[in-house]
């Protein structure tokens, strides 16, 4: 077997590659025009914003329409971890992996339809919030923050930057962490001046960004290899010229173009795929702080629903700009995107377990001509900075209104403003410092190690609030004791799944079996049902919550969950300009807060919890939900 040279093996960016060479004036002025732009939006959404209180600071005045909402969804699920991850694992073992997109379809209207209207009518801006207004009690409230804020950390922010950074890293040639600090520092600017107005507007041009470059690339790629047809044909046929004898892990899996799998051999065996997945996807987005908070931003309940819908539609379509990309990047460049020598693996990508990672910049550095080129490095860059905004804004409001407060009871509005701000500084810096962490773990399995950690640690919590919302019997020792064991159970898990690596090409598996014959969509299922069965068995052993308190959780009123005071409070003293930037910057009020008459007060609270809906676009909204249903319910039978 001939070595492969140099010119084919190692991608642009990395150690002999020439990515800088090959990025034009066109490509570069691209990307400053989009920093440019971008920054400019934020700056003019968190303008007109109300971001002077908490509520127009967190749940962006809840005057938001459908269509931002719906762009916000998309554009915070599909971060730069998608483009990598999932174009990744579909170069690596098929389409089966846009399961992960189409089986969101369904959490999504839960979420219009069913939890939506219990957080509104509950009068919450947070989730641990509500679990404290439905059970009693504190420690459910911060648990639930606490372990929200570390699976922020150290799967959202982490496995976004480590993506985004491999990307820009791999197709500019930049420094890894001088562009990291660069996107970090533009992102973060406009999420603490804007909140989540800002998050939500620059959410939705970038979610534009996004489709359209995506598609592009796409159509280039379809293109280049013969369209659907000639993908299967040269997919199938996708070999890297050096293997590791007496091994099959180089060829392309038989049922690379099904998305239903052999439920034990299947690398993502189909009810894993259906039922597994679902109990992930139920936290994601429907008991998630990061997601729901789009929803509870709607003007009103059909506005949630329309966001729901138009997530869903979107949601269609990264099977076909990101999955199959990924799988026309293998059949193109078989001998980088697939290769399984540990020696030549780590010469072309630094990762001797395997280079499917790359799949998408190779595409992207091999196919785009100038300009566009810069055009998908922006995409990139939306991308992660899209999903860091939303995590960033979301984690402050977990952190100022589930446990600052705990800490500072009688906390003033400027203060809960100025601590959401600086919190948000406080993730930069811890993002910036997990880095090299992200970068000596398996980058081999970006898209595994997401959702394994998913897998290990959300299942109680989705299956807490489903209990919470149907079971009116469960109270707060079942819901904190399911919890626990729930939690100690995913850990050990987690502890056993990195202390026992997957073998590579031509080892022996030497895991546990609970490792290797228990996939991790499995585990999710099983772990959802050992929690579930703890909360059912704790709360019919303890007293039950009087049924008083189960049907009317609403504790403080939506006037003053957005900060609206019955009294004017002291003008802040306005002199200097600088006096004038901190507290733009801060969301400061630098006019007295109007006057509202017990009335207004009542009619405020009322519209904000209310759950009503005009008949005709109630009936807009579920014929919507029916389409997206059906639509969804085809493309599994179709490429099932």
């Amino acid at each position: 077997m001939s070595q492969p040279s140099t010119s084919t093996t190692e991608l642009p960016g990395l150690p002999g590659g020439t990515a800088a060479g090959a990025f034009s004036v066109a490509d570069i002025v691209v990307v400053v025009l989009y920093f440019v732009f971008i920054l400019a939006v934020g700056i003019w959404s968190s303008v007109r914003a109300s971001r002077g209180t908490v509520g127009g600071y967190f749940l962006a005045g809840r005057s938001m329409s459908w269509w931002p909402i719906g762009a916000s969804l998309m554009s915070t699920d599909v971060g730069s971890g998608s483009f990598i991850g999932l174009a990744g694992t579909a170069a690596a073992g098929g389409i089966a992996v846009g399961g992960f997109e189409w089986n969101a379809i369904w959490p999504l209207l839960a979420l219009g339809w069913i939890f939506v209207p219990v957080y509104i009518a509950a009068g919450v801006v947070t989730l641990p919030e509500y679990l404290k207004k439905r059970f009693g009690g504190q420690r459910l409230q911060i648990y639930t923050s606490v372990l929200s804020l570390i699976l922020y950390i150290f799967t959202r922010i982490s496995t976004d930057i480590f993506a985004g950074a491999l990307f820009i890293q791999t197709a500019l040639g930049w420094n890894l962490y001088l562009s990291t600090v660069v996107l970090l520092a533009v992102t973060a600017v406009y999420t603490i001046a804007g909140g989540l107005t800002a998050v939500i507007y620059t959410d939705v041009l970038q979610t534009l960004i996004m489709v359209l470059g995506a598609l592009v690339l796409m159509f280039i790629g379809f293109e280049k290899v013969g369209w659907y047809e000639g993908l299967k044909e040269k997919y199938s046929a996708a070999i890297p010229k050096i293997t590791v004898p007496n091994t099959d892990c180089h060829l392309p899996r038989a049922d690379a173009f099904h998305l239903f799998r052999d439920p034990i051999t299947g690398d993502l065996p189909w009810p894993g795929l259906v039922f597994g997945l679902t109990v992930v996807a139920l936290w994601c987005w429907c008991t998630d702080q990061v997601m729901v908070q789009r929803s509870l931003s709607a003007k009103n309940l059909s506005h949630a629903k329309g966001g729901s819908v138009f997530a869903g539609y979107l949601k269609l379509f990264p099977v076909f700009f990101l999955v199959m990309p990924g799988m026309i990047s293998r059949a193109l460049f078989p001998d980088e995107v697939a290769c399984v020598d540990p020696e030549v693996c780590k010469r072309i990508c630094g990762a001797a377990v395997g280079c499917s990672n790359i799949a998408y910049p190779k595409l992207v550095i091999e196919l785009m001509p100038d300009g566009l080129r810069g055009l998908m490095i922006a995409v990139m860059m939306a991308a992660l900075m899209s999903s860091l905004t939303s995590v960033f804004n979301s984690s402050s409001t977990l952190f100022v209104l589930d446990i600052w407060q705990r800490v500072r009871k009688q906390a003033s509005e400027q203060e809960l403003m100025i601590v959401g701000r600086v919190f948000t500084l406080i993730l930069v810096v811890i993002s910036i410092l997990w880095i090299p962490m992200v970068q000596s773990a398996n980058s081999g399995k970006l898209f595994d190690y997401i959702q394994s950690i998913g897998s290990f640690l959300s299942p109680p919590i989705a299956a807490l609030f489903i209990l919470a919302i149907f079971c009116k019997r469960v109270n707060e020792p079942g819901a904190f004791w399911g919890l626990m064991a729930g939690f100690v159970a995913g850990v050990i898990r987690m502890i056993l799944e990195f202390s026992y690596s997957a073998p590579s090409c031509g080892e022996e598996d030497r895991r546990p079996a609970v490792l290797k014959d228990v996939h991790y969509l499995y585990f999710a299922l099983i772990l959802f049902g050992l929690t579930s069965i703890v909360i059912l068995l704790v709360s019919f052993c303890t007293p039950a919550i009087p049924e008083e308190k189960v049907s009317d959780c609403r504790g403080r009123g939506a006037t003053e969950i957005l900060g609206m005071p019955s009294s004017a409070p002291a003008p802040w003293a306005v002199g200097p300009l600088q006096s004038l930037v901190y507290m733009w910057f801060c969301g400061l009020p630098t006019n007295p807060a109007p006057t509202l008459s017990p009335e207004e007060r009542a009619a405020l609270e009322h519209r904000l919890t209310s759950i009503e809906e005009k008949p005709q676009w109630k009936i807009v909204c579920n014929i919507s939900a029916i389409l997206l249903m059906a639509t969804n319910i085809f493309l599994w039978a179709y490429f099932g």
